[in-house]
């Protein structure tokens, strides 16, 4: 007999609602829930994918230990016992102990809001995390201007006549920091009322193939296009929307005359747009009609990515798009986290290669590998990693490997022994994703409407398992035995949550969420700018000095010509989410995705065909990988997709060691990044391509 079971799919920032029947514990099938009210029935491949990470049969089911010998299954109390051990004599010496935390952490509510417990008894000073390696200008933006490092407008695709996309995928994401599912049908929709799509990537990407317009750029160059746009719209009048302006600063008379110095030519020949299709975006974004633009990764993983992020608010704002139905909208979810975190924060850490910004606490993953490997008592010497792989994640990964070997205790909490958690001493294993609970904890805050979902948990926990928050909270408790201290009196996540809930505008309990399988919708989303600012005086900064500063730097960069003969960009695929999903036998059957996309005249030059073998170097390392030609890359560009390389020594994961293909982060450089932020520059890393050496026989 079967059974049939609502839950939101967990893998993406989507947060799909799905069906998953089950017989026992097999997984007979997993669709999309039609009455679902965000994602109204849409499902994408990942979905389907729930099940292999449930009965992967290299997931580790026990804790395991280093040994001489190789891996050692060790007992829950034994591990825990042992770890406590060495933090605490670690503690004495004065070591110091950091974290890292990678993606899939964000989309698990109970340890988000548990694992502050383990990372305070560990004593860590310093945490690293992916949010550097993408995400993080979006942030500062928002706390220069709004108040709060995560008060964020998106596009309300469901109202809008327009969307200018510019390095963003949301056919192959379904949506980055913009919780939108069944992303092709809403472009259908809003076509079909007389709306438009233009996408503005070097490649001709998923999202670009459904778009009415497509505008390749060369990548790093955003900047000057949204210098142009911005330019051309103030061009026709610097004036505020009635009801908006006079929530807007007074810096905002600084915007104009700091745009106009710049030539449009220039601009143009800088981002390799033309003059008049910029002026062109510019008259349909300020037309009157309800239009957006959005950013995403593109934008972000370059030198100048705050500044981008900002730019693209004030595009908005002076459109008079911003807090507008149709337009860019401040979602107000079922559970309000902007209401009840602090707003974030924008100050220096002393870093081995000297100060660097430290936006929400972090410390950029640029200089992970040298703090791991710094010659003073300030190197790392403990290190604990939940869910994350940074060996194929963070700029200059060979250099990270070797870093992570230099660690006096590492700890990994990790489905699999990937590429990063082989150098553990310590593996601690989270029960499978159906045996957990969910509810749309960051993503909600993100979505196109205001909703928010709760799914128990599947299936009970096999014998002995434990969900992440439960080894965070025990691991805890062991450290500060082992100091002799008392555990703390701490709330389980479930009563965390409910408090949270009830204590969000909306005011509901879990338990009338849980109630609602297929979601609470609190409707579309509505103007509420006035009431969500949270500056200190309660407006909106439009200019805040140092993105005036940085716009002055870009200027004295504008012009100038990138080394190398190509420039690199990553990818993404649906059917792939950075490097967890790979040892997912659904997700990586079909033809190679791990391959070197360029365009057939840059191939020509260079004597390669398609499937050839190519030698891709940078400064910091090279790569074999296999030729695709395709004119979906503009000249000059080159792609790799982002998430693989699975061939190092020691993984466990067979499927994705069988998929292995290369990492594009062996070749991205880490003393590249954007100065206002410290993220990482992934995008248009200068590199050489030739066809690969041919590998020479031993006498």
């Amino acid at each position: 007999m079967t059974t049939i079971h609502h839950r939101t799919c967990h893998i993406c920032e989507a947060n799909c609602g799905v069906l998953v029947e089950m017989e026992g514990r097999k997984v007979v099938s997993i669709k999309g829930n039609p009455d679902h009210v965000l994602s109204r029935g849409h499902i994408c491949p990942k979905a389907t994918a729930i099940a292999d990470l449930q009965d992967d049969p290299d997931r580790l089911r026990q804790p395991v230990k280093r040994g001489a010998d190789g891996w050692q299954v060790i007992s829950w109390d034994a591990a825990f016992r042992e770890i406590a051990q060495k933090v605490v004599a670690l503690q004495r010496e004065g070591a110091r102990a950091a974290f890292y935390r990678g993606n899939p952490g964000a989309h698990d509510y109970a340890l988000s809001t548990q694992s502050g417990y383990l990372q305070r008894a560990v004593g860590a000073r310093g945490t690293f995390s992916a949010s550097t390696l993408d995400q993080i200008p979006h942030h500062y933006a928002q706390y220069q201007m709004y108040g709060h490092v995560s008060l964020a407008a998106v596009p309300d695709i469901d109202r809008t006549q327009m969307i200018v996309i510019v390095g963003g995928n949301p056919m192959a994401s379904n949506g980055s920091l913009w919780t939108v599912p069944d992303f092709r049908n809403r472009v259908k929709e809003m076509q079909a009322r007389g709306g438009r799509l233009v996408v503005i990537d070097p490649r001709r990407t998923e999202t670009a193939k459904v778009a009415d317009e497509w505008h390749p750029v060369l990548p790093g160059t955003d900047t000057a296009l949204l210098v142009g746009i911005l330019q051309c719209v103030l061009a026709e009048g610097g004036s505020l929307r009635p009801g908006l302006a006079e929530l807007v600063d007074d810096s905002w008379a600084q915007v104009k005359p700091a745009v106009d110095g710049f030539d449009l030519d220039e601009l143009a020949d800088h981002c390799g747009i033309e003059a008049a299709t910029i002026r062109s975006l510019a008259t349909e974004l300020a037309s009157g009609k309800p239009t957006s633009i959005y950013g995403r990764m593109g934008v972000s993983v370059c030198e100048f990515g705050a500044l981008n992020q900002w730019l693209i608010q004030l595009i908005n704002l002076a459109t008079g798009n911003l807090d507008r139905e149709g337009g860019t909208m401040f979602p107000q979810p079922l559970l309000d986290l902007v209401g009840q975190v602090g707003k974030g924060n924008i100050r220096t850490v002393e870093t081995a290669r000297g100060t660097l910004p430290s936006i929400m606490g972090e410390i950029p993953t640029i200089a992970f590998a040298d703090e791991l490997t710094r010659d003073d008592d300030q190197r790392i010497r403990t290190l604990f990693v939940i869910a994350g792989n940074p060996v194929l994640s963070a700029p200059d990964g060979e250099r990270t490997e070797e870093a992570l070997q230099k660690l006096d205790l590492m700890v990994s909490m990790d489905m699999h022994i990937t590429e990063t958690s082989t150098h553990a001493h310590y593996i601690l294993p989270p029960c499978g994703p159906l045996e957990k609970d969910h509810y749309t904890f960051f993503f909600g805050p993100l979505a196109v409407r205001n909703f928010g979902a709760y799914s128990p948990a599947t299936l009970p926990m096999e014998e002995g398992a434990k969900a992440d928050w439960e080894i965070a909270a025990d691991l805890a408790q062991s450290i500060l035995a082992e100091k002799g201290k008392p555990a703390p009196n701490f709330d389980t996540p479930r009563e965390r949550l409910d408090a949270m809930l009830k204590a969000s505008p909306a005011g509901m309990s879990l338990a009338e969420v849980e109630a609602q399988p297929n979601g609470v919708d609190l409707g579309p989303l509505q103007p509420c700018l006035k009431d969500r600012l949270l500056t200190s005086d309660r407006l909106l900064h439009a200019a805040p000095p140092e993105l005036l500063e940085e716009l002055h730097r870009f200027a004295a960069r504008l012009g100038e010509v990138p080394e190398g003969s190509l420039s690199l960009i990553g990818r993404r695929h649906v059917r792939s989410n950075n490097s967890w999903l790979h040892n997912s036998r659904r997700l990586v059957k079909g033809p190679d995705r791990c391959t070197l996309m360029i365009n057939p005249d840059d191939a020509q030059a260079r004597g390669l065909e398609d499937g050839d073998m190519a030698q891709v170097a940078s400064r910091v390392g090279e790569v074999e990988i296999v030729v695709e030609i395709t004119d979906d890359m503009m000249p000059g560009v080159v792609s790799i997709p982002h998430g693989w390389g699975h061939h190092r020594a020691g993984v466990s994961w067979r499927t994705a060691a069988d998929h292995a293909g290369v990492s594009i982060n062996d070749l991205t450089d880490p003393e590249r990044y954007d100065r206002l932020t410290g993220n990482a520059v992934l995008n248009g890393t200068p590199v050489t391509v030739e066809p690969a050496r041919e590998a020479v026989a031993p006498e």
